[in-house]
């Protein structure tokens, strides 16, 4: 490899990288959404069924791609996490404001 490959290289993964923030501030945008949803539906943060078939879903992606599936599993708890934490955020200001609501 060439100090110029490398440079190439480099920039690719910048590129990647860079594509890999959008890409999760979009799936955060939409998440965001479906909190709003579940905590005006009085629904769970977590949907359990749906997180243990985006998972399996997704080790199945990894192994079709040479990904270790381990690690995206880790990586994809690490995101889902995230999301269940505002969406406990999102259920707990829809409550206060529902209580602010009502001593109107």
């Amino acid at each position: 490899m060439t100090d110029d490959e490398l440079a190439a290289h480099r920039s690719s993964i910048d590129e990647v990288d860079a594509a890999l923030v959008r890409l999760l501030a979009e799936r955060f945008r939409i998440t965001h959404d479906i909190g709003v949803y579940k905590a005006n539906n009085d629904l769970p943060p977590v949907d359990l069924v749906r997180q243990h078939q985006q998972v399996d879903g997704l080790r199945q992606i990894a192994l079709a791609e040479g990904l270790d599936p381990d690690f995206c599993e880790r990586f994809l708890h690490f995101v889902m996490d995230e999301v269940i934490r505002n969406h406990r955020r999102i259920a707990e200001a829809a409550s206060e404001f529902m209580i602010e609501q009502e001593t109107l």
